[in-house]
């Protein structure tokens, strides 16, 4: 799943997350509490003793599994390697072996051919002495002739004893013992990962995963989170950093997804134990832009728009009213194009046609040079301009719903934040309000803009 990190301040704020359309979406033992419970304030501990109890066994045979997987890949590859050893010095004994015989055998073979030569001249010589008179000094004759080719008396220099190979197997017995001991301590068994999953938040399209260290003396370097389907056999990564929380997106709504957590200590390469899994869903449809506004081209998900070179211009507004008071409506500009005093990004009460800015009635935005905008009129402060990977969040909450002084009967507390910046004003509308368009508007080609 495609994921994105949130930075700077809480997305949530204390007292008002029961406004956000959705509850905190509890942990994989706590959701199953409530089920079985059907309340969300659940005290039967009994149930929640069957839930841990499952948790810990569940623990349990996944990690005597991953240990059986463990040792028997690791026993396969040590017998491969000694195997491989084992040819080898067998090859070396058979590479000496030949080398050293073959200039023996070369020697025993003259010697033989000296013999073999020597016994024939010798009954050659006798049977010239046993010849008759008439035939003797022919054959003496022949005899003497070979006699004097033939060298008797030399011989092949045959190798000293000291220089003959005498072979043998080097084996160093301290190797067992070093194995030994490296292999009684390889591995360990924690009961307690570093790292838990802390909170899992509901959003539009996505998750807030926030994790925390419960191991006083672990220093982590790193975190690293992982997410899955309820219905899916692995884990896939979607956030490595320092940060310890992080928005998941692309999480369909009323579909369970587990999450798990670890971390790197300080100076160290292998990671820690997983956290226990949390299992989590939002119930919030995802924020979506409209479709089919020349002008701008959408991603598969409808959560990303961009200005392309249509000369088209307008609003380009969300498909729906998705944005609850109590929510964290956040932009997040992937890319960025030339800037124009008339963009916008901001929310509405209503879709208004025949605009080309949310600087107008009814919206509050900012513009792309900082600028904050509150029914059209400029506001004093003003933010830092967006550049590409800023992100621009819009918080609001209800902090009137009578009649005011200043003729408005419904006044909302408004926060926008980008680049660790903020402004907050409060934003008196003539109606009330259960939910709230957004929308972005740019003059030029590039702008690229992620809502969640």
């Amino acid at each position: 799943p495609c994921a994105s990190p949130h930075r700077g301040r809480s997305l949530e704020r204390p007292g008002h997350r029961a406004q956000d359309g959705g509850s905190v979406v509890r942990g994989a033992q706590e959701a199953w509490v409530q089920k079985v419970d059907g309340r969300s304030d659940v005290k039967s501990c009994p149930v929640r003793d069957v839930a841990r109890s499952s948790a810990i066994k569940e623990s349990a045979a996944l990690t005597r599994d991953v240990l059986e997987q463990h040792f028997s890949d690791l026993k396969g590859t040590l017998r491969k390697l000694l195997d491989e050893r084992l040819m080898a010095l067998l090859q070396e004994v058979d590479t000496i072996e030949q080398e050293s015989i073959k200039p023996l055998d070369e020697c025993q073979k003259l010697i033989e051919h000296g013999v073999s030569t020597a016994d024939d001249l010798l009954q050659e010589g006798e049977s010239a002495v046993q010849g008759g008179v008439g035939d003797q000094n022919e054959t003496l004759c022949s005899f003497t002739k070979k006699a004097l080719h033939i060298q008797l008396d030399s011989l092949p220099e045959v190798p000293s004893l000291v220089d003959v190979p005498c072979l043998s197997a080097q084996l160093d017995d301290c190797l067992l013992t070093v194995l030994k001991n490296q292999i009684f301590s390889h591995g360990t068994v924690a009961s307690r990962p570093p790292v838990q999953i802390e909170e899992l938040i509901e959003k539009p399209g996505g998750i807030l995963v926030r994790w925390c260290k419960v191991d006083d003396d672990f220093i982590p370097q790193d975190y690293r989170l992982q997410c899955r389907r309820s219905t899916a056999s692995h884990f896939e990564d979607v956030y490595v950093g320092s940060e310890t929380e992080f928005i998941v997106l692309q999480i369909d709504p009323n579909i369970d997804y587990q999450f798990r957590a670890c971390a790197r200590g300080d100076g160290r390469q292998e990671w820690s134990p997983w956290s226990i899994p949390q299992t989590g869903r939002t119930t919030l449809v995802p924020h979506e832009w409209t479709p089919g506004l020349e002008g701008y081209s959408l991603s598969s998900r409808r959560n990303i728009a961009l200005r392309n070179d249509s000369q088209s211009s307008g609003v380009l507004y969300s498909k729906a009213p998705t944005y609850f008071c109590g929510q964290t409506l956040t932009f997040r500009i992937e890319t960025v194009g030339q800037s124009d005093k008339r963009d916008s990004l901001g929310v509405c009460v209503e879709q208004q046609n025949g605009y080309d800015s949310l600087q107008r009635d009814k919206a509050v935005c900012i513009s792309t040079n900082g600028a904050v905008f509150v029914n059209g009129k400029e506001m004093t402060n003003q933010l830092p301009a967006v550049t590409t990977g800023s992100t621009v969040t819009f918080d609001m909450e209800i902090v009137q719903l009578g009649p005011a002084k200043d003729g408005g009967n419904f006044k909302l507390r408004v926060t926008i934040s980008s680049n660790n910046r903020e402004v907050v004003f409060d934003w008196v509308l003539d109606q009330s309000c259960g939910s709230l368009y957004f929308g972005c508007s740019f003059s030029y080609p590039g702008w690229k803009v992620l809502v969640f």
